[in-house]
């Protein structure tokens, strides 16, 4: 018997032979544990592995995702996300299905996620090998001098949106020797622009849930004329699955001056 990271107890028959991922982070890691035949169901946002989408029932998005096509589906196992899906759906689906609820906002959390995914899927072995390569890589970044410079890390626009001390998406920003300047607030506040009293030395754009253009960097530039701008891919700051492989490669990558 295994405990999802909100306390909930996970009876199944192991090792998961039909499973549904409504997490895309957690997706890829399916994928790396080798499970393409095991993988029954994913999101149409479960875009690593690309060629599953074409290959794998699309159950819908990450917040409206349909609870009849998961039936059809019949899965000894869905993967779900606290902050990603919605709540009231993961509920009901719970009511028939064995549901592993992951709720990463740390290193320390996502390591344990994808040790518990190992145990419910019949590749804890091979699940121990990657959180073992997340470390080193991680000791790697860490062992790289950096002096912190102070950023805001743009998810979306109009509403100008920023990241919260209490993600993973901050938990990555800090391993890339960055400080946010919306670290004191929680979640993913609203920034207004003409209001701000403190010039960052980076904005960071990113890759997802909003996709950056230039054109937006260059309004951001007449906002933050002294702040260096780099867009990053979102994937590698908020995706806490096997892709925690190769984030701390990129993340020491970073421009960084």
């Amino acid at each position: 018997m295994i405990t999802d990271q909100l306390g909930r107890k996970i009876n199944l028959n192991l090792p998961a032979k039909r499973i549904v991922s409504l997490v895309p982070s957690q997706t890829e890691l399916l994928f790396d544990l080798g499970l393409d035949e095991e993988v029954i169901g994913i999101t149409k946002f479960c875009i690593h592995p690309e060629n599953w989408l074409q290959e794998k029932t699309i159950v819908g998005g990450t917040k409206n995702f349909h609870i009849e096509k998961i039936k059809v589906l019949q899965p000894d196992l869905i993967l779900a996300n606290k902050e990603e899906n919605t709540k009231e759906l993961i509920e009901e689906l719970a009511l028939d299905f064995p549901v592993y609820i992951s709720d990463v906002n740390t290193i320390e959390n996502a390591l344990q996620m994808i040790s518990d995914v190992g145990i419910l899927v019949g590749k804890e072995d091979k699940a121990l090998q990657i959180v073992s390569v997340i470390k080193q890589a991680r000791r790697d970044l860490s062992n790289q001098f950096k002096k912190p410079a102070s950023c805001y890390y743009f998810i979306w626009k109009n509403p100008w949106l920023t990241v919260g001390g209490d993600t993973f998406i901050n938990t990555m920003i800090e391993e890339a020797g960055f400080i946010s300047l919306s670290k004191n607030q929680t979640r993913y506040p609203e920034i207004d622009l003409d209001n701000i009293d403190k010039q960052p030395d980076f904005l960071l754009l990113s890759s997802e849930p909003y996709p950056f253009k230039q054109s937006d960097a260059d309004y951001l530039q007449t906002k933050f004329p002294a702040s260096k701008i780099v867009f990053v891919d979102g994937t590698y700051f908020s995706w806490y699955g096997s892709r925690l492989t190769k984030a701390f490669s990129y993340l020491s990558d970073l421009p960084f001056k």
